[in-house]
C-alpha cells in the first residue's frame, strides 16, 4: 500500500534538492551502507555476507550530481525563472512492505510514467524510517517544450492511479477506500471537545428535524433561524448566518446522515411514533425586591445580555428560546467569555471608562514593580551574604508573580475592549436578520389571509 502527495516549492530549489538527496536519509542504515556524496555513486562492494553499498538516488532526464545546475539552465532557456521553482512529491509504503531496492524501482517507474517525456526529475528513496518512502523533485519547467507543469487535480489523480497500478504489479496492498482528512482547526477542536461550525450546523439540523412533521417544515425552520437555503439545485445546500459558504446537506456528515432521503425518513418515522407531551409548569421562587434591585448598565450589561442570548445564563434553567447561529459560534470561546464576565463583576467595572482607568492603574503598578525588581536584581549581583541573597531572590519571585498576575489582568482588559466591539456588531447583525425574518413571516401571513 502506498500513499502519495505533491506540493509546490516556491522558496529555495537548492534546499529541497539537498533534503531529498540527504545521505543520512538515502543510505541503507540497517546494512551499514555508506557513501561520500552525490558525485560518487558507488555501484556495490561484495563481502562475506554479500552486502551491497548503494545510493538510492537517481535522475530522470538529469544527472544527480548536476541536477540543480540542469534545472536552473532549463529555466533560463525558457525565460521562466520566477514563480514555482519545482514540485516536491512523495510516495510512502507500509513498514516492512517493500525492500529499499523495490521501493526505488517503483519510484523510478512512477516517475517515468508520470513525467518521463518532458521533465527533469530527481528520484530518492529514504530509508531512515521504518517505512521506506520515495521523494520526487520535479522541475516546474519542461526541458523539451519549455512549458510549465501546473499540477492540477487531474495530475495528482493520475499520479495516485499510477502508483496504485504499480503496487498491484508488485503485489502490494492498495488503498481501496481513501479517507479525506479534516482541517487542522477542526481536528484540534474535536480533540479539545469544542464546538466547530460543522457541529453547530448538525445541532441546528437535529433541532429542525425534531421540530418538523414534513420536509417543507424542516426547510422553513432553518430559514426561521436565519439560514439561507438553496433548493433549486441538484443537492440542497444551507448556509448559516455569517458563514462564508454553503454546505450541502449530504456532506455535513461523511456517513450521509443528513442527506435529503435520510432526513425525510427520520421525519416520517418520528411522526409515526410521536406522542403528545404533557406540558410541565415551571415554578420559580424569587428572593428580594426586583424593583429595588440595581440595574446593570454599560459593558457589564452587554456581556450579560450576550451570555443570555448564547444560552449560557440563566444557569440550570432549561431554555426554550432559539439560539442564533452567530451566537452559537462563540460557544467555543465560552470559558474566555465567562472569565471576562467574572473579571468585570469582581472588579466592579461597569463602563469602558472604568475599564480603561483600571487598566491604566494596573499598568502603573506593573511599571513600578518592574523597576523594583530591577533594583533587586542588581542587589543580588552585588550581595556576598548567602542568607541575604536568598531573601532577595524570594522577594524577586514574589514580585515576579505579582507582575504576572497584573499582566494577565491587562490582557483581560484588552480582550474585553476588543470583544465588546464584536459583541455589539453581532447583536446588531442578529437584530437586523431577526427583523427581516419577522417581516417575511408577516408578509406570508397576510398573503395567506
Amino acid at each position: 500500500m502506498a500513499t502519495t502527495s505533491i506540493w509546490a516549492v516556491k522558496d529555495n530549489l537548492d534546499r529541497v534538492l539537498n533534503y531529498a538527496s540527504n545521505p543520512l536519509k538515502t543510505k541503507e542504515t540497517d546494512s551499514g551502507y555508506e557513501y561520500e556524496g552525490l558525485e560518487n555513486v558507488i555501484d556495490y562492494a561484495v563481502n562475506d555476507d554479500k552486502t551491497e553499498r548503494q545510493l538510492y538516488v537517481s535522475g530522470l532526464n538529469c544527472h544527480p550530481s548536476t541536477v540543480l545546475q540542469q534545472m536552473e539552465q532549463t529555466k533560463r532557456n525558457a525565460h521562466k525563472e520566477d514563480g514555482v521553482l519545482a514540485f516536491h512529491a512523495y510516495q510512502s509504503f507500509l513498514p516492512g512492505e517493500v525492500t529499499a531496492e523495490t521501493a526505488h524501482q517503483i519510484g523510478l517507474e512512477l516517475a517515468h510514467q508520470m513525467w518521463g517525456d518532458d521533465f527533469e526529475v530527481l528520484v530518492c528513496t529514504h530509508t531512515d524510517k521504518k517505512h521506506f518512502h520515495n521523494h520526487f523533485v520535479i522541475n516546474s519547467v519542461s526541458w523539451t517544450t519549455y512549458k510549465r507543469f501546473l499540477n492540477k487535480h487531474a495530475d495528482y489523480d493520475r499520479m495516485r492511479r499510477l502508483s496504485d497500478a504499480l503496487c498491484e504489479k508488485y503485489r502490494l496492498n492498495v488503498i481501496t477506500d481513501p479517507k479525506k482528512g479534516v482541517h487542522y482547526s477542526e481536528w484540534q477542536a474535536k480533540k479539545q471537545k469544542k464546538p466547530t461550525r460543522r457541529t453547530l450546523i448538525e445541532d441546528d439540523l437535529e433541532r429542525a428535524i425534531a421540530s418538523s412533521r414534513t420536509f417543507t417544515q424542516f426547510l422553513q425552520y432553518l430559514k426561521s433561524i436565519g439560514y439561507d437555503v438553496k433548493t433549486n439545485v441538484k443537492h440542497i445546500a444551507v448556509k448559516p448566518p455569517g458563514a462564508p459558504r454553503f454546505f450541502r446537506l449530504y456532506k455535513v456528515r461523511d456517513d450521509g446522515t443528513y442527506s435529503e432521503e435520510n432526513i425525510k425518513k427520520r421525519i416520517i418515522e418520528q411522526d409515526l411514533y410521536f406522542e403528545k407531551r404533557t406540558r410541565i409548569k415551571s415554578k420559580y421562587q424569587y428572593h428580594g425586591n426586583i424593583k429595588k434591585a440595581k440595574k446593570i448598565k454599560g459593558i457589564k450589561a452587554l456581556y450579560f445580555h450576550y451570555m443570555y442570548r448564547m444560552g449560557i445564563i440563566p444557569k440550570n434553567v432549561p431554555s426554550r428560546r432559539k439560539v442564533h447561529f452567530i451566537f452559537k459560534e462563540d460557544l467555543r470561546y465560552m470559558d474566555r467569555i465567562t472569565e471576562e464576565t467574572t473579571f468585570l463583576c469582581k472588579k466592579k467595572i461597569n463602563t469602558i471608562e472604568d475599564l480603561e482607568n483600571y487598566e491604566s492603574e494596573i499598568s502603573n503598578k506593573i511599571e513600578k514593580l518592574v523597576k523594583e525588581r530591577r533594583c533587586l536584581y542588581n542587589k543580588v549581583k552585588r550581595c556576598r551574604n548567602l542568607e541575604r541573597k536568598e531573601m532577595i531572590q524570594k522577594d524577586i519571585e514574589t514580585i515576579s508573580k505579582e507582575i504576572k498576575d497584573y499582566r494577565k489582568e491587562v490582557k483581560l482588559c484588552e480582550g474585553i475592549k476588543q470583544r465588546s466591539l464584536k459583541i455589539k456588531d453581532k447583536l446588531q447583525t442578529v437584530k437586523e436578520q431577526e427583523n427581516k425574518v419577522q417581516e417575511r413571516s408577516s408578509k406570508e401571513r397576510k398573503r395567506n389571509y
